[in-house]
């Protein structure tokens, strides 16, 4: 069996069987579906994973090997704090340090947005991790699109909570976005889901025109090269 301390770099402590759990209800509705997704004992990488809720309730209820990475560090003193095996980093530039397949999941919850480089770190996610699981707000949902008609003025929501001036969102996009992007990498769509704006999930074809119409947000498992 490989060594997994290896797979983290140095300076980062292994994660703490005892750490606090977060209960399951306390997850945003997207971490909560991540979290189904993932297998017991599991090695995850959760890029971007704030102050390592998802972290800490993989750990506790799954036995995972989670692993973080986050660029504040308010995140990474409180993860740390709590246990967990966490390291400061950027996702645009620090991912090339792990080896290709390192992780059995790679997560990026709610961050792809905020990255510079994102079809970079699109491309990273499936090369360390065997799947790889992002979420992102779909920038094509029909509030958005009213608002943007209605007020000409850039949406602020429940996800999208910053003001056009101060956002840490550079690079929105929209479900149909994506799928374009995966196809253009040759990345394997394994399966996705759509969230409405109370965060309940619901079965969209990504690639058809509702999905990007009514879905707030889009959960997407990603995979390697495809073969179609």
């Amino acid at each position: 069996m490989a060594d997994r301390s290896a797979a983290l770099p140095l300076g980062a402590t292994p994660a703490v069987p005892g750490a606090p759990a977060a209960p399951e209800e306390r997850l945003r509705r997207d971490l909560r579906l991540i979290a189904e997704m993932i297998e017991p004992e599991s090695r995850v990488l959760d890029i971007g994973c704030g102050d390592g809720a998802l972290l800490a309730y993989l750990a506790r209820e799954k036995g995972v090997d989670a692993r973080g990475m986050e660029l504040s560090q308010s995140g990474v003193n409180a993860c740390v704090r709590h246990g967990l095996s966490v390291i400061q980093g950027d996702a645009d530039h620090d991912l090339d340090a792990f080896p290709a397949g390192a992780f059995d999941v790679a997560v990026l919850s709610q961050t792809l947005q905020a990255t510079r480089r994102p079809r970079h770190v699109v491309e990273e996610l499936v090369r360390i991790g065997k799947r790889a699981i992002v979420s992102f707000p779909n920038f094509g949902f029909w509030r958005i699109r009213l608002g943007l008609l209605w007020r000409g003025r850039m949406p602020v929501s429940e996800l999208l909570n910053n003001s056009w001036y101060d956002t840490p969102n550079i690079h929105l996009c929209t479900i149909r976005d994506f799928v374009v992007l995966c196809d253009a990498l040759g990345t394997k769509i394994e399966r996705s889901i759509t969230l409405d704006r109370h965060g309940r999930p619901f079965s969209l074809d990504p690639r058809g025109g509702l999905a990007n119409l009514l879905a707030e947000q889009g959960v997407f498992v990603l995979s390697g090269k495809s073969r179609d």
